[in-house]
């Protein structure tokens, strides 16, 4: 079948990486992701492939072991992850968002510390920012980080930290009163910590607890956690780039590039749910014919399409500019908002087109109905994108 979704301009590199992930995907992760799913199993066997084709050092320069690759080629390989199964680019996508975060931010000795071991995997990243009191409210954070000679000692408690349990590097946001000018901007009092930790469960370090994973409606095998810190003590050194008061800067450069890994992964959704749409839809027989010959279910398939190939064209245009070091803070909102959006009215379009057989765990599109509604809010819900979208538009055509 002809695929949907082409990119054009890519090297030889970037269409070879591409073609191994798609074959991966194919062989290792489609047969596998409903029994895993089914059993909310983390996929240990998938994870370690992915490590064994340098998936965890994708981005990673050359120099600390990585291959050196773009955001543009990132975000393709996550697409393909996606559209075999979404919690497996959930691995991916906090790991990168912490590794970019440290190439860009991070002090030499950090990146010497930490990107080498990022790029085998040894390390995997998870980041944080949301509290049980506030999820796009970042201002309203409550953990705190309090100086006391050559340490910090944090308090507070983390919500929806993905790969909580399994990472073993993660990215926090926190409060460091006294550290800025009395009176200064609540985002110049945040700063990012650099909490490296043993995987598990319960108290992981003397202060440091992750009591568990929460249950979710979909995005299952992945685990999403809390993060507990009381009185948990660590070295100065492991302030992001070394300056306490910069965490919210840093936080916000990730998440831009986190929103077209999002974007990346609706239009992995949604282009599987339309091979299976598209599929099925040609081998269910009704009053004497394939439903794909009548009409209704035909303009369906033709609406599906379409939003796919919007949906793509939008995220790597936003994964270009991210790439030419422009902000991309509209496009990647653009592309965010655009995709999770298309992603599930093509997933609803495919469930419609089962009928029936949607409803059923034996078919795949009941998974993916279940997963596409985390991509609304993930990473910003659609109306933080409008409002971002919206500011953006009008300052660059202000009169």
């Amino acid at each position: 079948m002809a695929r949907l979704a082409q990119t054009e301009g890519l090297t030889e590199i970037q269409t070879d990486i591409l073609a191994a992930v798609h074959d991966f995907v194919d062989k290792e992760i489609i047969p596998n992701a409903s029994r895993l799913e089914h059993a909310d199993e983390y996929p240990t066997d998938i994870v370690e492939g992915l490590k064994e084709i340098g998936v965890f050092g994708l981005v990673i320069p050359e120099e600390y072991g990585g291959l050196g690759e773009s955001i543009l080629t990132y975000a393709l390989v996550v697409e393909e992850i996606a559209r075999g199964w979404m919690s497996v680019s959930g691995v991916i996508n906090t790991h990168f968002i912490v590794v970019h975060m440290i190439m860009n931010h991070g002090t030499e000795e950090q990146k010497q510390k930490y990107l080498p071991r990022l790029a085998t995997g040894e390390l995997r990243g998870a980041f944080s920012m949301s509290e049980p009191d506030c999820g796009s409210d970042v201002a309203a954070i409550q953990t705190k980080a309090v100086r006391e000679g050559d340490e910090f000692v944090l308090n507070g408690t983390k919500m929806w930290v993905t790969n909580g349990g399994s990472s073993t590097l993660v990215a926090v946001l926190a409060l460091t009163d006294g550290e800025a000018d009395e009176g200064a901007s609540v985002y110049k009092r945040m700063t990012t910590f650099l909490i490296e930790k043993p995987q598990g469960f319960g108290e992981v370090a003397p202060g440091l607890t992750i009591p568990g994973k929460i249950e979710k409606m979909g995005y299952k095998g992945v685990d999403t956690t809390e993060l507990i810190m009381t009185d948990f003590r660590l070295a100065a050194d492991e302030v992001l780039g070394g300056e306490p008061g910069k965490g919210f800067y840093q936080m916000m450069d990730g998440v831009e590039v986190g929103r077209v890994n999002v974007a990346a992964r609706a239009c992995g959704v949604a282009a599987r749910a339309f091979e299976l749409g598209i599929d099925y839809a040609q081998q269910r027989h009704a009053f004497g014919k394939p439903i794909a010959q009548h009409q209704a279910v035909m303009f369906r398939l033709a609406e599906m399409a379409t939003k796919v190939e919007a949906a793509h064209a939008m995220m790597t245009k936003a994964a270009r500019k991210k790439d030419s070091g422009q902000r991309n803070d509209l496009e990647a909102g653009m592309a965010k908002y655009l995709a999770s959006e298309s992603c599930k009215e093509v997933v609803e379009d495919s469930f419609r087109i089962h009928g029936g057989y949607g409803y059923s765990k034996e078919y795949e599109i009941e998974r993916l109905y279940r997963d596409a509604p985390l991509l609304l809010i993930g990473e910003g819900t659609s109306e933080i994108q409008r409002m971002v979208i919206g500011r953006k538009l009008l300052a660059r055509n202000k009169i």
